[in-house]
């Protein structure tokens, strides 16, 4: 299975796990987490949650999850940016620990840029490094111009998790290069889109006909196709799970990608980074 490696040489699968709306609905809880655990079965050992997705219902499904294997997992969450510093980082840290019954994280990141200063951020975050509560820190739905202010604190961000799918290809233009540049991974959240509409697209369903796979499995692993990208899907449904596992083994042919191309054009200019 392919990975992808940290610039502290960490090393992790490059698909993963979402959990974004997961735990809303206290009848799902059980049926989440054993689609978590299969995923770690079949090797989709990177989770990433956030005290935002269902305000805290989502961690409580990961520690359902993965209780009992901890050592199994790289553990990702997110804090708000409205609690992106000093004291109130240190709270909503401990918190999301608490809810999803671990020690510490192995990646903590900012979920969005709000109105406290990175540079408080990343003092914070750094704090709980050295406090042993969480392994790394990193960001989310940063541009180029963002990272850039972090100065010399961008050598210990660990990634930049970002709206990348076939639909919203923004980040192929400057914020992917950039990162690679750097040896920091993109985490690429909703790699198959939200609502369905990408997988209805003509283009995709014919591909993915004519490869004898799902149009969601040919768009996931689209995501996986170059250096540097770490897919995380969420699937509720053990199906879903099995399938989303499969599509590591997708080498997508020049046919399939000429299309998609043709389909859904890479960037030519620089344009706002898009977010759900």
């Amino acid at each position: 299975m392919g990975q992808v490696t940290f610039p502290d040489g960490t090393r992790v699968p490059a698909l993963g796990q979402g959990t974004w709306h997961m735990g809303e609905r206290g009848s799902d809880r059980a049926r989440e987490a054993a689609a978590l655990r299969l995923g770690i079965d079949l090797g989709m050992t990177l989770i990433d949650t956030a005290e935002m997705y269902a305000e805290g219902g989502a961690e409580e499904v990961v520690a359902e999850a993965i209780a009992g294997r901890r050592e199994e997992v790289f553990l990702v969450s997110k804090v708000y940016p409205h609690n992106a510093g000093g004291r109130k980082l240190e709270a909503a840290l401990e918190r999301s620990l608490k809810r999803l019954r671990v020690e510490r994280l192995d990646l903590y990141l900012l979920h969005w840029r709000g109105s406290i200063p990175l540079a408080e951020t990343v003092a914070a975050m750094e704090r709980a490094r050295a406090a042993g509560k969480i392994a790394g820190w990193g960001v989310s739905n940063l541009d180029v111009d963002d990272l850039e202010e972090l100065g010399p604190a961008l050598a210990d961000c660990a990634t930049d998790q970002v709206l990348y799918s076939l639909e919203h290809r923004g980040v192929e233009y400057d914020l992917l290069p950039f990162c690679r540049q750097r040896g920091m991974p993109v985490m690429a959240y909703s790699p198959v889109g939200q609502g369905g509409r990408l997988l209805r697209q003509p283009v995709l369903v014919q591909q993915a006909k004519r490869l004898g796979v799902t149009p969601a499995q040919l768009a996931l692993a689209w995501t996986l196709r170059g250096e540097g990208v770490i897919s995380i899907p969420k699937a509720a449904d053990p199906a879903h799970v099995k399938l989303n596992a499969a599509a590591r083994e997708l080498a997508l042919d020049a046919e399939a990608l000429a299309a998609l191309d043709a389909a859904f054009p890479p960037p030519n200019r620089k344009r706002s980074l898009a977010m759900l």
